[in-house]
């Protein structure tokens, strides 16, 4: 035997339930309150990161000096190229005095080179900073005895040093 089922009104739903009791404002009020992070979560979210980003620097550090002096070693090279361009085309290289500025400019000292080519001796018109903006030295002779030596005194920008500080020379370009 089936009993017909009753129809709850309105009234008769829990008071939990209905939309204007207390208890629902009460728990949208708590909701309300608890949205968001605190302070103790996003401090420790900052020292997290911070963690990571110093692992990561310490690992990727060493590689920016060295590609520094990688950089350095291949604009020597560059310009021992020049200087030894030069010297081909007007039988001496440029004079300490006349410097590196010789391969990118005419000289208009003594010795004049008489076979210039119009656009100098490098890509550029102007001459090259070292990686650390420094100019590179131009030695004639060298300091072995070469017949010139171009010279970067690495990151310090002083002479000797190990590391990132090294020299780079055309005399030993290894």
């Amino acid at each position: 035997m089936l009993m017909p089922q009753k129809q709850q009104s309105p009234m008769t739903t829990p008071p939990f339930f209905r939309f204007g009791s207390k208890l629902v404002k009460k728990t949208m009020i708590r909701e309300q309150q608890r949205a968001g992070f605190t302070l103790v979560e996003i401090l420790v979210v900052i020292a997290i990161i911070s963690l990571l980003a110093g692992v990561v620097l310490l690992n990727i550090a060493p590689q920016i000096g060295q590609g520094s002096q990688a950089t350095a070693k291949a604009q020597i090279e560059v310009l021992s190229t020049a200087l030894n361009s030069y010297r081909l085309a007007n039988g001496f290289y440029p004079t300490q005095a006349q410097g590196l500025e010789a391969l990118v400019n005419q000289p208009t000292q003594a010795p004049v080179p008489q076979n210039y080519p119009d656009g100098g001796y490098l890509n550029s018109r102007t001459l090259p900073l070292d990686p650390w903006k420094r100019p590179y030295i131009y030695l004639i002779p060298g300091r072995q005895n070469e017949p010139f030596e171009v010279i970067s005194y690495g990151a310090d920008g002083e002479p000797g040093g190990s590391g990132a500080n090294a020299d780079i020379s055309s005399a030993n370009p290894n």
